[in-house]
C-alpha cells in the first residue's frame, strides 16, 4: 500500500469554442430544453411578411428581362431558319456600312407586284421577279431618321432598256437591278435591301394583333375579288383596325375603285400610312405581351441581305429614331413612253433637293 502523495491532483482543462452568434441572456438562464421551447414560441415570418416592395420590383424586372431574352432568342432563331435571302448578285451592288444601330444606313425597301400562281387578278404578274409595287428609302442609325418614297411610275434611264418606269428595273433584273438604277439616279449609297414577302406578311400583322389604319375611302378587288376567288377590300374614310389579310390587300392595292382618279402619289401615301400604323402598333404596350410571337413572325415576312443581328440593329434603330415624315418625290411633269403609257418626270433640281433633305435626316 503506497503512501499518500503530497502533490495536488492534476486536471485537464478544455476551452469551449467561440460561439458563432452571441448568446442571448435568456439562454444563459434556462436549460437547453427550455431554450428550444423559447425558440419555438417565437412568431415565425409568414409569406406576407416576406413580400416587400423591393422584392416585388426585382421579380418584375426579372420577368421583363426573361421575356425580352426569350423574344431575342426567337427572333435570332427565326432569322437563321426562316428568313429568305435575296439573289446572290445583290451583295455585289450594295455599299458597305457600319452596324445599323450606331451608324447611318440607307435601306431600300421594295414591294413586288408578283402574285401567286393561282391568282385570278387581270394582268397580274405570276412569274419572274415582277415590277416593284412600292419603293421606299429609309435612312436610320447613328441618330439619323429620314424616309423618301419614289413613285413607281417615275421615268428613269435603265441601262439596255432606255427610258422606262423605275419599277420596271425590278422586272428586268430583280432587286440587284433596282438597287443599281436607284443608286445611280439619286447618287446616294444603298447599304441594305428589304423586300416584303407578301406570303408571310399577314401572319406578322396578325401576330401584332392587327394595326389601326387611318386614311381615305378604299375599295379594291385583289385577285379578281371575292366573286373570282380573290379578296375584296372595302374601307370607309376614317380609322379602321385591320387584320393581316386586310393590311395585305391595302398594301397591294393598285386601283382604288372608291377614288378612280387617284394617282401613284396617293397610292404611295396609303402604303406609308400603313407603314406608320405598323410602327405605332409595335411600340404600343399591348405589343410587349405579344413580343415573342412578333419576334418569331417578323423575319419570314421580309427578304433581306441582313443577318439576324443586323436586322435586330435595324429594328432597334427604327424604334428609337421616332417617326419622321415620309417625303414623296414629287413629279414635275409627265411623259409618254414608246409603249403609250404615261410616266412621271422629276426635275434635276427637285431630285437634288430631295436627296439633300434625305441625307440630312
Amino acid at each position: 500500500m503506497s503512501a499518500p502523495s503530497d502533490q495536488p491532483p492534476q486536471y485537464t482543462r478544455y476551452r469551449a469554442g467561440r460561439r458563432l452568434s452571441p448568446r442571448r441572456a435568456d439562454e444563459d438562464m434556462i436549460d437547453p430544453l427550455s431554450a428550444e421551447r423559447v425558440r419555438e414560441s417565437r412568431p415565425r415570418q409568414g409569406w406576407r411578411e416576406r413580400i416587400t416592395p423591393k422584392r416585388v420590383i426585382l421579380c418584375l424586372l426579372a420577368l421583363i428581362a426573361g421575356w425580352l431574352i426569350l423574344s431575342l432568342v426567337l427572333f435570332l432563331l427565326s432569322s437563321h431558319f426562316q428568313r429568305t435571302s435575296p439573289p446572290a448578285n445583290v451583295a455585289s451592288v450594295l455599299d458597305p456600312a457600319g452596324y445599323p444601330l450606331t451608324s447611318a444606313n440607307n435601306i431600300l425597301v421594295l414591294g413586288s407586284d408578283r402574285r401567286q400562281k393561282d391568282s385570278k387578278e387581270p394582268g397580274a404578274e405570276t412569274t419572274g421577279p415582277g415590277r416593284s409595287d412600292s419603293i421606299l428609302l429609309i435612312r436610320t442609325g447613328g441618330g439619323h431618321a429620314a424616309r423618301l418614297s419614289i413613285p413607281r411610275d417615275t421615268v428613269v434611264e435603265i441601262p439596255g432598256h432606255g427610258l422606262q418606269k423605275i419599277n420596271a428595273a425590278h422586272e428586268f433584273g430583280g432587286p440587284a437591278e433596282s438597287i443599281s438604277v436607284i443608286r445611280s439616279w439619286l447618287g446616294i449609297p444603298i447599304n441594305h435591301l428589304v423586300e416584303v414577302n407578301f406570303e408571310n406578311f399577314p401572319a406578322l400583322i396578325d401576330a401584332m394583333g392587327g394595326v389601326t389604319y387611318t386614311g381615305g375611302c378604299v375599295v379594291s378587288r385583289l385577285d379578281g375579288g371575292f366573286s373570282q376567288g380573290g379578296y375584296t377590300l372595302r374601307l370607309r374614310a376614317g380609322s379602321h383596325h385591320l387584320n393581316g389579310k386586310q393590311a395585305l390587300a391595302l398594301a397591294r392595292t393598285r386601283e382604288n375603285l372608291c377614288a378612280p382618279s387617284e394617282t401613284d402619289i396617293q397610292r404611295e401615301e396609303h402604303q406609308q400610312a400603313l407603314f406608320t400604323a405598323m410602327k405605332s402598333q409595335l411600340l404600343s404596350p399591348s405589343s410587349f405581351l405579344r413580343l415573342p410571337l412578333i419576334a418569331w413572325n417578323a423575319p419570314p415576312a421580309i427578304i433581306s441581305d441582313m443577318s439576324g443581328p443586323t436586322l435586330l440593329g435595324m429594328f432597334a434603330a427604327l424604334a428609337i429614331s421616332g417617326t419622321p415624315p415620309t417625303h414623296v418625290l414629287k413629279p414635275s411633269g409627265t411623259i409618254t413612253l414608246p409603249d403609250g403609257e404615261q410616266g412621271l418626270t422629276v426635275s434635276e433640281a427637285q431630285r437634288r433637293a430631295a436627296v439633300a433633305r434625305f441625307e440630312a435626316g
